[in-house]
């Protein structure tokens, strides 16, 4: 008797064919997803070991039915808020930290953060370079508006190594006696360096500790979380700042951001995201509870999801023949994969694939625009549940040399592959790439 539920390669093609993707190109995409099986097992079990640690760091706070309610006004005595914030400390091994729907997005929480561990006078430090592009004006890197720079808070940067590794020599001659933070970011931003895993920043925290134990050392996680089975604040960070629409949400979290690490500098925070005398105890949490945790309990597989597209779109593109930052076969420390192809066309054409493969939106065409906090035109793709959500199937990259394009997200690893071979269509349609894929062995385009 037939097994009706059995899907071959035919009726896959077919299925992809109404999205405008090609046979061939679907057939490629199923050879290099042949490749992949041994490292998406690698994968699945570091989602299985994260799955147990958030979960048990659930159990051991005492989750309750009580904590998904939420309050209004002023927020006192937020059970479910309160509690949430013991879960990130668990699963972060930190003395506590603020987890808040009224922290808008990654870069005000990095803002946060900043702003409220450095006072005039102090300076601020990063060994790994320049750090991402909205960034720069919260430092006043480029004026703007309540930068550190306007409130006396001066800058020092000390460069990557051309081979991607730190600068000692140069870290230990910036760290003077006016240094109070220094910030690590872990993802490569719109560069196309390689992410920093957690080993390598704990190597780095240890180097500047030897030299000054009481700089805080801060490390911006985002894109970074349940990747691996450890994070920053396991090997010295003294801060981890993130996201909720990226990882730690799985998906769900509709706004938010978080900040875990040393009691002080958390409530250096909170006063500063609430007011001199109130801190932590106001913040009304909204109706946004139940979907934070469940969006936490859910941010280890949607991550294992995302990292999977990401090393399939490495090793796609790989094959035939764009640089790509990581390689399709080095570790993974982040969910970001970057693809250069040396010109806006093909940026553009990338990007419109995967919008053209969402499942919100697919009908709109992303252009390069002048995007709030960014020193050039940025194309964004990204047809998500919740607006801007990364952990969703998203693109984009600023229209500048060497373009490259970043991709990251898809809630699920079937979502994630349509949206890749879509872009290798996209490419196609649009000539940026020919390619035969009968020889792509050695890669060439």
């Amino acid at each position: 008797m037939k097994n009706t539920n059995s899907i071959n390669i035919t009726d896959l093609t077919r299925q992809y064919a109404r999205f405008g993707i090609s046979e061939p190109v679907v057939r490629f995409g199923e050879e290099i997803l042949a490749s992949l099986q041994e490292r998406f097992r690698q994968i699945d079990e570091t989602a299985e070991y994260n799955q147990l640690k958030v979960t048990l760091a659930m159990q051991e706070c005492r989750v309750s039915e009580a904590c998904l309610l939420g309050t209004t006004g002023y927020g006192y005595n937020d059970l479910g808020r309160d509690t949430l914030e013991q879960v990130y400390a668990s699963l972060f091994h930190t003395e506590d930290a603020l987890v808040r729907p009224q922290i808008t997005c990654g870069t005000h929480a990095l803002a946060l953060a900043l702003m409220s561990n450095l006072r005039p006078g102090d300076e601020l430090l990063s060994p790994v370079g320049k750090p991402y592009d909205t960034l720069e004006e919260v430092i006043g890197i480029r004026p703007s508006k309540g930068s550190l720079k306007e409130y006396g808070i001066s800058y020092r940067q000390v460069d990557l190594l051309p081979d991607g590794s730190f600068d000692y020599e140069g870290i230990r001659a910036a760290l003077s006696e006016r240094t109070k933070l220094v910030t690590i970011q872990r993802s490569k931003g719109y560069q196309t360096r390689p992410t920093l895993s957690v080993a390598k920043i704990g190597e780095l925290i240890r180097f500047i500790k030897e030299i000054r134990p009481d700089v805080l050392c801060m490390v911006d996680n985002c894109y970074g979380e349940f990747v691996e089975t450890i994070e920053p604040t396991d090997v010295g960070a003294d801060m981890v700042v993130g996201s909720l629409i990226k990882n730690p949400g799985g998906g769900l979290a509709p706004i938010g951001g978080y900040i875990a690490g040393r009691k002080e500098c958390v409530e250096n925070a909170a006063y500063r995201l609430t007011s001199p005398g109130l801190g932590k105890e106001v913040g009304a949490s909204l109706g946004v509870l139940s979907s934070f945790y469940q969006g936490l309990f859910l941010a280890p597989i949607v991550t294992a999801s995302a990292l999977k597209g990401a090393v399939f779109a490495a090793n796609i593109y790989e094959r035939i023949g764009f640089p790509v930052v990581p390689n399709g076969k080095e570790s993974r420390h982040d969910i970001i994969q970057a693809v250069t192809f040396g010109s806006p066309e093909g940026v553009i054409a990338f990007c419109q694939g995967i919008q053209a493969a969402a499942s919100v939106d697919s009908f709109v065409t992303p252009e390069p625009w002048d995007m709030p906090g960014y020193d050039s035109k940025v194309i964004m793709a990204a047809g998500a549940f919740v607006s801007g959500s990364s952990i969703e199937l998203s693109a984009d990259g600023p229209i500048k040399p060497p373009y490259a394009v970043y991709f990251q997200g898809g809630l699920t690893f079937p979502h994630a592959k349509l949206g890749i071979l879509k872009t290798l269509q996209n490419l196609m349609d649009q000539g940026v790439v020919t390619t035969d894929f009968h020889k792509t062995e050695h890669g060439n385009n």
